[in-house]
């Protein structure tokens, strides 16, 4: 076989190993984006494995070094956005309520480039025909629209996740983090770090603590 085809194989075959390897190591939810950064890591992940595999002038060693830094870059990100809040904002972003008892926050829709029809469309898909009834509407960082309508009580977010309390949820509750504590402490010996997901349904904290 041709010792070019025999690379291309080669740095193909490494980099199949490598997305696997990946996959396995953050999850294999990675391949099912929920922010902006995600996307960007599988396309950048992409990137480097396609560019590479025809580029004669990189050799299989220097691939596999590529994806090794690549590889580590990512878990260092993973690793920031688990155990700081504020970082996992300023990486992912948040959830931005765009519509709030029945009225368009305007200057917010405008922030984060939503137009009229495109929020009017995420609207009709949800099956919602009027802004009035909606109680609110959250943008996800994925680009969703999750609605709330008048009569449904129900919150859907978690109030702790990954250890981390979810500040926003707090304030649409008109609830602090010194509450949230003491409704931890109440269940758990633990503090907030210790919970792997808290729900906050029909009234009540429901705790989902991390494994012992």
């Amino acid at each position: 076989m041709d010792t070019s085809y025999t690379t291309i194989a080669l740095k193909l075959a490494i980099g199949i190993i490598g997305l696997i390897i990946q996959i396995n190591i953050l999850g294999k939810g990675n391949l099912a984006p929920i922010s902006a950064m995600d996307q960007v890591q599988n396309y950048v992940l992409g990137g480097i494995i396609g560019g590479v595999i025809y580029n004669a002038d990189i050799t299989a060693l220097q691939f596999v070094l590529v994806l090794i830094v690549w590889t580590f870059l990512v878990l260092l990100l993973k690793f920031l956005k688990e155990h700081n809040y504020w970082v996992k904002r300023v990486i992912d972003g948040a959830p931005v309520t765009v519509i709030k008892n029945g009225e368009v926050d305007v200057a917010t829709t405008m922030r984060v480039g939503l137009s009229a029809s495109e929020l009017m469309f995420k609207l009709r898909a949800a099956g919602v025909d009027e802004v009035q009834v909606v109680r609110r509407a959250i943008l996800e960082q994925n680009g969703q629209l999750t609605i709330i309508k008048y009569g449904e009580e129900t919150i859907k977010y978690p109030l702790i996740q990954d250890g981390q309390a979810n500040y926003d949820l707090l304030e649409v509750l008109d609830k602090d983090i010194d509450w949230l504590r003491e409704e931890v402490a109440k269940q758990t010996k633990g503090g907030v770090e210790d919970i792997y997901l808290g729900e906050f349904i029909h009234g009540k904290v429901v705790l989902h603590p991390f494994a012992k």
